[in-house]
């Protein structure tokens, strides 16, 4: 065959995404602290936005916003919405696996903001300012910051060391732990590093290991757990015995380490419990930061006959508006080609984001519903009553496409009368039963495993291979190594490792 060089035309269909339908696909996987501030981001960049009150509630809220003049009114937006929506949407849910379709249906435009609130004439600058100041004020500011850890430290060295280049030493030491307290540097390197001899550097290492919390600057589990006895002065040689043997300890095997430290029963449960009141990670009670409660998406309430009311967390739903009038007004005065593409874009970027916000809210609310639907039973009867379930289930049932419930139910939570959970938390696979054909989830035959484990009597203990026929009695179709995978899963020990913790209990 000839290689030569020819023009050819083509004809081929192909997939554009326009940065608004990328956008909106975005907002879909966006949690709501995440959506939050990207909102308030846009809210900057685009004059035309403002942010709503509390009275302009989306889908699922407590109130109706009030009627207002669909934005989007000019020639230039309701052409774009129109092509875009119509091209953009329906090309992409026809020719990709992504439901934009859904995701945008046909829906009225969204309000427009009346004109914004003029200060009267009366009105001074004092009283003007002192609002803006008022709804800034944060109490949240005044919180004391929390010590960290190589804070406290570095004020215990300043006092124990004298000499600068001790304190040098001191202060890379200190830069080098980790969040637990723990200590993980070659010293030899370290020494060659800074310069210095390596007696130097176990010298300063042997002052700072004195420091409170008992147990810092320790290189493993065993030596912190040394540093802590000898400050409450317990590291005697039988207890040392213990520590150089602490992975007997891990294994339960009493019998060994009494022989190892030559005590009798007595003594050898007395110094476990010492052990046991220790701290394995002395660092992390400094600087940590701040557990963050989980804020719900959607809130699932039992109804009065008996099935369930679904609806969304109006608090996390950012509520944006678009200001038609000022752009009317601001649109008159532009004086070049470039302002007025400027302020049409930014009208057509603000359209879209109060479209999106909304169609998100509504798909959220469609997909939780069909979910409450789906996992009746563990809503009323607990965690065993969980059903097997799969994102085509839902997608099915609602008219959707997998990809956007995948979306949707990504970094959401629905608080439940049984408690706050991901909504991926109700996608579990399928069990296969041995009767009549029904099938169980996955996560409630790991929640029956766990009862039969915590409810066993330690003088018999279960085998996976007992759980394996118990949970065939009930109908469960299960093999061993599941159990065992599932047992693992649950950082649950295997019979053998049970059987003598529970009996080091007794």
């Amino acid at each position: 065959m000839a290689i030569s060089t020819k023009l050819e035309m083509r004809q081929s269909q192909s997939l554009i995404m326009t940065p608004q339908l990328m956008q909106a696909i975005k907002l879909l996987q966006m949690s709501n602290l995440d959506l939050v501030a990207y909102v308030e981001a846009e809210l900057e960049r685009n004059p035309l936005l403002e942010k709503g009150d509390a009275a302009d509630a989306g889908p699922g809220g407590d109130e109706e916003p009030e009627p207002r003049e669909p934005a989007g009114d000019g020639p230039e937006a309701s052409d774009w919405m129109q092509n875009d929506l119509e091209t953009g949407a329906e090309a992409i849910a026809s020719r990709m696996d992504t439901d934009l379709g859904n995701v945008f249906p046909d829906e009225p435009g969204v309000p427009a903001s009346p004109d914004p609130a003029l200060l009267k004439a009366g009105d001074s600058y004092k009283n003007a300012t002192s609002s803006s100041t008022s709804e800034d004020y944060n109490l949240e500011a005044f919180v004391a910051e929390e010590a960290s850890l190589g804070a406290s430290l570095e004020e215990q060295m300043h006092l124990a060391l004298s000499s600068e280049a001790d304190r040098l030493i001191g202060g890379h030491l200190i830069n080098s732990l980790d969040e637990n307290g723990y200590l993980y540097l070659d010293l030899a390197e370290t020494a060659e590093l800074l310069g210095v001899d390596l007696a130097r550097i176990e010298s300063v290492l042997a002052v700072l290991q004195t420091f409170e919390p008992a147990g810092v600057f320790a290189r493993n589990l065993a030596e912190c757990l040394k540093l802590q006895l000898i400050d409450k002065n317990r590291f005697d040689p039988a207890m040392a015995a213990l520590i150089d043997n602490i992975e007997l300890l891990a294994r339960r095997e009493l019998a060994a380490l009494k022989k190892i430290c030559g005590v009798d029963d007595e003594d050898l449960v007395e110094m476990i419990a010492e052990i046991r009141a220790l701290d394995p990670k002395p660092g992390s009670a400094f600087g940590s930061s701040p557990v963050q409660p989980v804020v719900p998406d959607v809130f699932v309430r039992p109804a009065n006959d008996g099935s369930w009311t679904v609806e969304l967390n109006s608090d996390t739903l950012p509520r944006v508006l678009v200001n038609q009038t000022y752009y009317a007004r601001i649109i008159k005065t532009a004086r070049n080609v470039t302002e007025k593409e400027y302020l049409t874009d930014s009208l057509q970027t603000a359209n879209w984001l109060a479209k999106s916000l909304d169609q998100r809210a509504r798909t959220i609310l469609k997909v939780s519903t069909e979910i409450v639907r789906q996992q009746d039973g563990f809503l009323s009867y607990g965690i065993a009553h969980l059903r097997p379930l799969n994102l085509r289930t839902i997608a099915d049932a609602i008219g959707m496409h997998e990809s956007t419930v995948s979306r949707v139910t990504s970094n959401k939570y629905m608080s439940t009368p049984r408690g706050i959970f991901e909504l991926k938390y109700f996608f579990s696979s399928a069990i296969s039963g041995t009767v009549d054909g029904d099938s169980h989830s996955a996560e409630s035959v790991r929640h029956k495993i766990r009862q039969m484990i915590e409810a066993e009597d330690p003088k018999a203990i279960l085998s996976d291979d007992t759980i394996v026929k118990i949970l065939r009695d009930e109908g469960v179709d299960i093999a061993r190594r599941t159990v065992a995978k599932y047992r693992e899963a649950m950082k649950i020990g295997s019979s053998v490792q049970r059987r003598r913790e529970k009996n080091a209990r007794l």
